[in-house]
This record gives C-alpha cells, sequence and structure tokens, in this order.
C-alpha cells in the first residue's frame, strides 16, 4: 500500500516539473519580426494610446517582461502574442486585417486591452476618456482604410 506524498516531497517534485518545463522552447523566443507597414494613424495621441494599450499583443512591438521567460508562464504569453497578432498586427499593415474594424467597438466594450492583462500592465490602462479618444481615433484611421479598400 502506497502512503501519500507529503508536503515536501510535493514541493520537490513540483520545482523538478518546474525545472524540466523550462527544456521546453516554446514562448522563448522574444525576438520580434520586422515593423513592415503601419496603418496611416488619424493623430500622434491615437498611435501612442494603440501603442500603450494594444501593440504588446497586436504589433510586433512587444515589450516581453522578465516573468515571459520562465515556463510555462512563457508559453501562456507566447500564446496569447502569436494570437492577437493572426488577429490583428498594427505592425504589418501590408496584409489584410480582417479584424481591424472592429477593433474600436471591442475598445469601447471593455473587451480589449483585457482586464487580466491591464491588471498587470498600468501603461495598458484606459480612463474613459482615453478609452473613447482610442475608439474615436481607431474608427477614424480604420474607417479612412475602409473608404480607400472600397475604391
Amino acid at each position: 500500500m502506497r502512503l501519500p506524498l507529503k508536503f515536501s516531497q510535493l514541493l520537490i517534485v513540483a520545482g523538478a516539473l518546474l525545472v524540466a518545463a523550462q527544456i521546453v522552447p516554446y514562448g522563448r523566443d522574444h525576438s520580434n519580426p520586422p515593423i513592415v507597414a503601419e496603418p496611416q494613424w488619424d493623430s500622434p495621441a491615437t498611435r501612442e494610446l494603440a501603442k500603450n494599450a494594444c501593440f504588446d499583443c497586436h504589433s510586433n512591438e512587444t515589450r516581453w517582461p522578465i516573468y515571459s521567460r520562465v515556463a510555462p508562464i512563457s508559453w501562456l504569453i507566447a500564446y496569447d502574442v502569436n494570437e492577437g497578432r493572426s488577429v490583428l498586427n498594427f505592425s504589418e499593415w501590408n496584409r489584410p486585417q480582417e479584424e481591424a474594424m472592429e477593433s474600436a467597438e471591442t475598445i469601447r466594450e471593455r473587451e480589449m486591452p483585457p482586464p487580466f492583462y491591464a491588471l498587470m500592465h498600468s501603461h495598458a490602462r484606459l480612463n474613459d476618456a482615453d478609452r473613447e479618444q482610442l475608439a474615436r481615433g481607431l474608427d477614424l484611421t480604420l474607417g479612412a482604410l475602409n473608404k480607400m479598400s472600397e475604391r
């Protein structure tokens, strides 16, 4: 009959698993792809608000915090950044951005930036005035894009 593990044994096993997880390379490449093209921003203020609230996941200008180098957190962050860039990437404006026209709405509805992200990143927190300014700026910036694509 096997006895249950003691707390100290559980800590040793958890530590060994954490160390072993560092071998898995996914999420460890903290280089950013080159910036190819950005939208024609309606104003520098819109770009600055987008940079603070959106660029870590929706551009090739991701700031990689120190904890993003430790698995399994690195896996989650790399997954989120890859997903964000695939949906909308302000640094690769030369390719279709299918979700771009919905970005202002997601800002207004407080879906973006995600609350869990803003909790840990003070630069991404938007007060009501900044939120509306960013959404309006995205409407203007991306509305111009929409008009260009209709031609």
